[in-house]
């Protein structure tokens, strides 16, 4: 395989990597992965557990279902949703607190992610 191939190749699976790790980049969808690692949970369920509305909770599941990253089921006139993979998604955000407590207060007071970055001056693109 040519260097050049190599390189796209390297590209393309960082470029989907990016796409993985932009499904968890909301904090309500990283709620929502949460509390569907305890089990399945309808819309309306999650609604009260996190306190959004439903329209907020179908967006971010509708989101998560998009990456690959839960499914959902029909049960009567509801859908029932789960983790996709929730041996493996239960391993990356435990990996990700570890890293989190290594890095301190890094990632909080990064200008351009942390908590006192103003969301309202470079909001986060639509998963459209």
């Amino acid at each position: 395989m040519a260097i050049d191939q190599v390189e796209v190749d390297e590209a393309a699976a960082l470029a989907v990597a990016g796409c993985l790790f932009h499904g968890f980049s909301d904090a309500s969808r990283l709620a929502i992965v949460r509390h569907l690692a305890l089990g399945e949970h309808r819309v309306v369920d999650l609604t009260e557990h996190l306190g959004l509305a439903q329209s907020t909770v179908s967006k971010h599941l509708a989101c998560l279902r998009d990456c690959g990253l839960v499914e959902s089921r029909p049960q009567g006139r509801a859908s029932m949703f789960s983790l996709s993979h929730p041996e493996a998604t239960m391993d990356l955000l435990a990996a990700a607190e570890r890293l989190l407590g290594l890095t301190g207060d890094a990632v909080a007071l990064c200008p351009n992610y942390g908590l006192a970055h103003d969301a309202t001056t470079a909001p986060e693109p639509s998963h459209d």
